[in-house]
């Protein structure tokens, strides 16, 4: 298909919209209109989860297994993602919050 033809008057205006808007995902419009985040899709991203949590937990059962006396270990990086989302580094996750006092117990179960 010749992009000309629309300037011709060969191709209407409707039928070169229907073209662009259902152009392949690795197509190079897709790529220079969102960069790589046009290569990736919900299994990619799903995917990325998955090893990101796994990652997690692995690094969560290696720190509770640890010897007190070792040194702590590397939180472990996400998988980076084209748009940025989640691929920031984040840090673990801190301790729970503080142990209530007695008066905040007698007053949740009062």
């Amino acid at each position: 298909m010749d992009l000309l033809d629309w300037h011709r008057g060969r191709l209407s205006s409707r039928r070169l919209a229907v073209l662009v808007r259902h152009m392949p995902r690795d197509s190079a419009l897709a790529r220079a209109l969102h960069g790589e985040a046009a290569e990736w899709g919900v299994s990619d991203y799903l995917l990325a989860a998955a090893v990101d949590h796994l990652a997690e937990s692995n690094w969560m059962f290696a720190t509770v297994n640890q010897d007190e006396d070792a040194e702590a270990l590397e939180y472990p990086k996400p998988v980076p993602r084209p748009d940025g989302g989640e691929a920031e580094e984040s840090a673990p996750p801190e301790s729970g919050p503080a142990t209530p006092g007695p008066a905040e117990l007698s007053r949740f179960f009062a």
